[in-house]
């Protein structure tokens, strides 16, 4: 039996989002078993066949083509993230990658670990596709309070976000910022959906957490982009930051920034927390092969 698989449950998720008023078709009187629209009003909505649609979210259509993406995507009134999700998942339903279990990258070279301690005191750190922390400045880790007392192995921020007992004071807004981080793991992972790295942490943090599990199950999609982030951390007190991501070409690696806002001194502060590190050297959580 063919099962709906990454792209016919991303479907499936925006087509219940959508309320029938939403596109202009009438409620109804009769009860609604679908808590959004029905799969023929969406293949009607977006100019395909019921058959054709029903196969495509139920996996059995593999190759739909940019032209049936791009009417799906305004019937179902999709964000442009949502758009290249579809897009990508799409892809990844045509041409499977050849090999989901390539793990995720552990360590970073040692002009990353430079640019880290050049950075200092602001905050930074260095996460793979699957968010595990795998180097970090001192100060990146002092921000994320108490992150330092996991072994560097657990040190992934999706974890921290959901389980640290420190993670909902330290977050000013933690439900924006627990679910920009769901978000953010299901973007990065679009090409690679069922990568055993990537199901065993949803796996772990669905069990641990009833709000990841409804976050996870939402579908939400979207790469982090630059904001401020406000913190209320034990030894700073309420402080914001800037936000940056910096994306590397390799292995799926993207740096974290924080730059303290306005002319506070936040960062400096952190780096008097951090003196236990004070050589200034960057902490991987793996060594170098």
């Amino acid at each position: 039996m063919t099962t709906p698989g990454p792209l016919g449950d991303f479907l499936r998720s925006r087509r219940f989002a959508v309320h029938p008023t939403d596109v202009g078709l009438p409620a109804g009187l009769e009860l609604r078993r679908t808590p959004g629209l029905r799969r023929e009003e969406l293949a009607t909505l977006a100019g395909v066949s019921f058959d054709y649609y029903t196969r495509l979210e139920q996996g059995r259509e593999r190759r739909p083509g940019r032209a049936v993406l791009d009417s799906l995507a305004r019937a179902l009134r999709l964000t442009s993230d949502d758009s290249r999700h579809l897009t990508q998942l799409a892809l990844v339903v045509a041409a499977p990658p050849a090999d989901t279990t390539l793990a995720p990258a552990t360590t970073v070279r040692a002009g990353i670990d430079g640019v880290l301690a050049a950075l200092r005191p602001s905050p930074a750190y260095v996460l793979n596709r699957v968010s595990d922390m795998i180097a970090a400045n001192p100060e990146g880790l002092a921000l994320f309070h108490g992150i330092s007392q996991w072994p560097t192995g657990r040190r992934n921020t999706v974890r921290y976000i959901f389980t640290h007992p420190a993670a909902r004071t330290l977050f000013v807004d933690w439900e924006a910022t627990a679910r920009s981080s769901v978000a953010q793991l299901r973007s990065m992972n679009a090409h690679c959906p069922a990568d055993p790295y990537l199901l065993d942490l949803v796996s772990e943090l669905s069990a641990a957490d009833t709000t990841f599990r409804r976050l996870w199950n939402d579908h939400a999609v979207g790469p982090r982009r630059h904001t401020t982030k406000s913190f209320n951390h034990p030894d700073l007190g309420i402080c914001a930051f800037n936000f940056e991501t910096l994306r590397l070409p390799e292995d799926e690696l993207r740096i974290s920034v924080y730059t303290a806002c306005g002319n506070t001194s936040a960062g400096n502060e952190l780096l008097e927390v951090s003196t236990e590190n004070a050589e200034g050297n960057p902490i991987r959580a793996h060594t170098h092969d």
